[in-house]
């Protein structure tokens, strides 16, 4: 039996969440006490199938319990997964969040409560299959599928402009997903009707065609990240979603983007890569100050935050840009330490506006006096947030920067300056809600954190500190991949490391 689950682990994990959520659908609507159970023992489950990919996993190069079927033989389209160093830890952020939201939710979500799990773990599926997928149409199911759910949650249990805001995150997705796919069509009849990553990998595609594919590609996955000047979505969609859907939204969903880079685009068209990597790494930049300043006029925390993530991506967009192995390592890093770190204070903030019902800065003020446990873990995920020393996020910010330094060094130094700036706006933000008097004579009644929801953070904190203080844990499993990521590309393409920003 254990033999046979370790060799079929990867569809169990999707097989899992996925069949769960359909159960829920068999429960009657009025036993609540009974879903949110159900929900939670079956986000559990998968989190604890993941926690054997990290035990069985290794420290070797290539992909791990790879399972591979003939879906559509006649079409070329296979069941193939496998995992290596990059999605490794994005599932298992992916597993461990889910339960974190399911149990948040609890106290938050009272209306529609069967159909709103049933989102949730087929989101879990979605996600979780697309960090898998090794058969490219396989992947793009498993993309597309996601948006399904996530729009509902946005629009059924978000905020007064949810319907916008739902819309708005549909449509921007769909239109990157469309050129994808033509792409695919092309890729697909190139390799002899395959959908296969490994034959698509052999190709031999002349520099004009895979930058016109690569084009293709990076855009629906730059509009995924998001990357300036394709991220107006985020705003609104992490605004009006529900608490929940903010986690997974920044957690998750945002690196869907990042990985589709290093898993897809980058080692399928190295000499397309070498062509845009200029323009890439401009807006890489870009987004970076941008995300930053705007950040500092929000008078919204959780809008402070979503701009917080656009300043966040582009550092790892730009580790990604350099493409020597500490800046891709970093990069990769950073995806979870962002997914840590901002899914923590989405939480927090949600946590927060179940009391008050306000998101405004100004509403605040001094409340540290009164909920002394929620603001010590406030700062200890804000300290994570600016990339203080000790914390998760100094590591991913460090190896980027570092590693970008030698070939981009004025991206990296402007990107540097970026560190202080987001220091400056969660610092003001930190400073107007919890400390001085307070002013609004409403929050005096303020209660505590309670242990449900110290529960939902303790695994976060607990990550905060371990990825800051141990880090090779983690890093000794993606290095492997990285390298044969920058083989791949460098000997393809014959890359000379370097293009900096124009002078």
């Amino acid at each position: 039996m254990t033999a046979w689950i370790g060799s079929h682990i990867l569809s169990l994990l999707i097989a899992v969440p996925l069949l769960g959520g359909a159960g829920i659908l068999l429960f009657p609507k009025e036993k609540t006490g009974l879903i949110r159970a159900w929900a939670l023992l079956v986000s559990l489950a998968t989190f604890a199938l993941s926690l054997h990919l990290v035990y069985h996993y290794g420290d070797a190069a290539g992909y791990r319990f790879a399972e591979r079927y003939d879906w559509l033989p006649e079409l070329g389209i296979a069941y193939h997964v496998g995992i290596d160093g990059f999605s490794l830890w994005l599932i298992l952020l992916t597993t461990l969040l889910m339960p974190i939201t399911v149990l948040f939710s609890m106290g938050s979500i009272a209306e529609q409560q069967k159909k709103y799990y049933f989102f949730l773990l087929s989101l879990e599926a979605g996600m979780i299959g697309a960090f898998c997928a090794l058969d490219v149409f396989l992947f793009y199911i498993f993309w597309e599928a996601m948006l399904i759910p996530m729009y509902f949650l946005i629009g059924i249990y978000g905020g007064q402009r949810r319907i916008y805001a739902a819309i708005k995150f549909f449509l921007f997705t769909m239109v990157g997903s469309v050129l994808m796919l033509l792409a695919m069509i092309y890729l697909y009849y190139q390799a002899g009707e395959s959908f296969s990553l490994d034959r698509w990998l052999e190709l031999s595609l002349n520099a004009k065609t895979q930058l016109i594919l690569f084009s293709a590609f990076a855009l629906s996955f730059a509009i995924k990240v998001p990357m300036f000047p394709l991220h107006t979505w985020l705003p609104d969609a992490h605004v009006e979603a529900p608490t929940a859907g903010s986690v997974i939204l920044a957690g998750v969903l945002l690196k869907m983007g990042t990985y589709g880079f290093v898993r897809f685009a980058m080692p399928l068209f190295p000499e397309g890569l070498e062509a845009a990597r200029p323009l890439l790494v401009m807006l890489a930049v870009i987004g970076i100050v941008y995300g930053a300043l705007v950040a500092m006029v929000q008078k919204d925390v959780k809008k402070l935050v979503a701009y917080s993530s656009v300043s966040h991506l582009g550092f790892v967009m730009l580790g990604l840009m350099a493409l020597t192995p500490q800046a891709v390592t970093g990069a990769v890093y950073q995806m979870l330490n962002h997914g840590v770190s901002t899914g923590a204070l989405f939480l927090l903030v949600g946590m927060i506006y179940d009391r008050t019902h306000t998101r405004k800065i100004v509403d605040y003020g001094g409340i540290a006096k009164l909920v002394p446990v929620f603001t010590v873990i406030f700062l200890i995920v804000t300290f994570s947030s600016i990339a203080l020393p000790g914390t998760n996020g100094f590591v991913g910010e460090f190896l980027i920067l570092s590693g970008s330094f030698s070939v981009l060094p004025r991206a990296a130094m402007i990107s540097t300056l970026s560190v202080i700036f987001a220091a400056v706006y969660m610092l003001w933000m930190v400073e107007r809600v919890f400390f001085g008097p307070v002013k609004n004579k409403h929050m005096e009644g303020l209660k505590d954190l309670g242990k449900r929801e110290v529960l939902c953070l303790l695994p976060l904190l607990i990550l905060i500190v371990w990825m800051g203080v141990k880090p090779n844990y983690f890093l000794q499993k993606i290095e492997p991949a990285t390298e044969a990521l920058l083989q791949r590309v460098e000997s393809a393409a014959k890359i000379q490391v370097g293009g900096d920003l124009p002078k």
